[in-house]
């Protein structure tokens, strides 16, 4: 049953609005309209053909981006929902939250960082932001999809303040800066880069968390990386399992892990709402601003399940992220970027017609040049930048 709406979820009818003055919809709220124009876009489109841990190839029933992406939002909708939290909004932001993921995963996005690191690197939020607000052309007056203020600064800022209250950067960006597009974009609509985001930011992204967890262990197990068993060596799967082989003894493997995954959705999504209900709690917070101005994050697990959470991750990655098979494969990922990138700098000629600037304009700076072949590798998924790769060189890795 859905709470009735709490007084600092975001109200679409008090939105500050976008970045060019539309008339609101007759039949649809605010974030009603951002989400249905995220789904309708291409790069939401593309995320079906992009990698979420395995090569499109490799198999059907392995997650994409895109199926990654849906059970995001069919999580962060349940936790919004129980909170009493826009749902719309949340469900805007858990389905854009990936869409600037370049083709082949993370492989995909340490080799553009690599490539761009003279001009800033590559950060998927900032290409997410870059999409949404100038790549897309979609509408007659506007590039991009002219998202309401409060998407905006949930793409941004759904893991925390980019800054301090000074402008120096903080958190992952406290090292290298933030992103040249986030800064760039900041400067024409004020995103309050050093406050928090709303709760229905900080759902997506805790949804991402149980997401991402939960279907890498059901892939971990559909791709033969791991065992059931192996899964004992935590004690909250371990606990899980035993109850499970209890209630349904003799159940066949395939079900067996299912029966995990979503006693283990279940679990996680229990232990963000009592643990934010509580912080809420003992806030008080009377509107949004309150929860952007607290000073501290919101959402967020239970200890005991945090410590729980953290043990998956540490489990996935020595048994699934660093295996042999998936490295071997995002090795080879890495460097076909690598060569696309490279190739498109020495022969710009053999990008797209649509990708090279305008006959006439002003010679592009190296930076420049460098961004736009960024934003064209970006948008590719899988099978493109293989198809890309093939054309232009004489060997391509096979990626399995």
């Amino acid at each position: 049953m859905a709470a009735p709406r709490a007084p600092y979820a975001c109200d679409p009818d008090r939105s500050r609005g976008r970045l060019f003055s539309e008339a609101p919809s007759r039949t649809r709220s605010a974030f009603r309209r951002d989400c249905d124009r995220v789904i309708h876009s291409t790069a939401f489109r593309r995320l079906k053909h992009k990698t979420q841990v395995f090569v499109f190839h490799e198999g059907d029933h392995y997650r994409t981006r895109l199926t990654h992406t849906l059970e995001v939002a069919q999580i962060a909708r349940a936790v919004a929902r129980q909170l009493g939290l826009d749902e719309d909004l949340t469900e805007t932001l858990a389905l854009a939250h990936d869409i600037g993921h370049p083709p082949f995963g993370h492989a995909g996005e340490r080799a553009l960082d690599a490539c761009l690191e003279a001009h800033g690197g590559f950060d998927h939020n900032a290409q997410t932001l870059r999409l949404v607000t100038s790549l897309e052309h979609r509408y007659p007056e506007f590039d991009g999809l002219n998202l309401t203020w409060e998407t905006l600064e949930g793409i941004v800022k759904h893991n925390g303040p980019l800054t301090d209250a000074s402008g120096a950067p903080v958190g992952r960006y406290a090292t290298h800066g933030v992103p040249f597009g986030i800064t760039e974009y900041d400067r024409t609509f004020d995103l309050e880069l050093s406050s928090f985001a709303s709760l229905e930011a900080q759902v997506a992204a805790i949804a991402d968390d149980i997401a991402y967890n939960a279907h890498d262990i059901d892939d971990g197990l559909r791709a033969g990386l791991f065992t059931i068993d192996d899964l004992k060596a935590m004690p909250l799967t371990q606990g899980m399992i035993a109850e499970i082989d209890g209630r349904y003894p003799g159940l066949d493997e395939s079900r067996r892990g299912a029966e995990l995954v979503r006693e283990l959705i279940s679990y996680l999504i229990g232990a963000v709402v009592g643990e934010t209900e509580q912080r809420l709690g003992a806030l008080l917070p009377k509107s949004a601003e309150d929860i952007r101005r607290c000073g501290r994050k919101l959402v967020a697990f239970r200890a005991d399940a945090a410590e729980a959470e953290a043990g998956i991750k540490a489990f996935l990655w020595q048994h699934m992220y660093r295996h042999e098979r998936v490295m071997r494969v995002m090795v080879e990922a890495e460097c076909l970027v690598t060569d696309l990138f490279a190739r498109y700098q020495r022969a710009p000629e053999d990008l797209p017609p649509e990708w090279l600037p305008p006959e006439g304009a002003e010679p592009e700076s190296e930076g420049e040049q460098a961004r736009r072949i960024g934003n064209f590798i970006a948008g590719m998924t899988d099978r493109f930048a293989i198809t890309e790769h093939i054309r232009l060189f004489d060997s391509t890795p096979e990626l399995r």
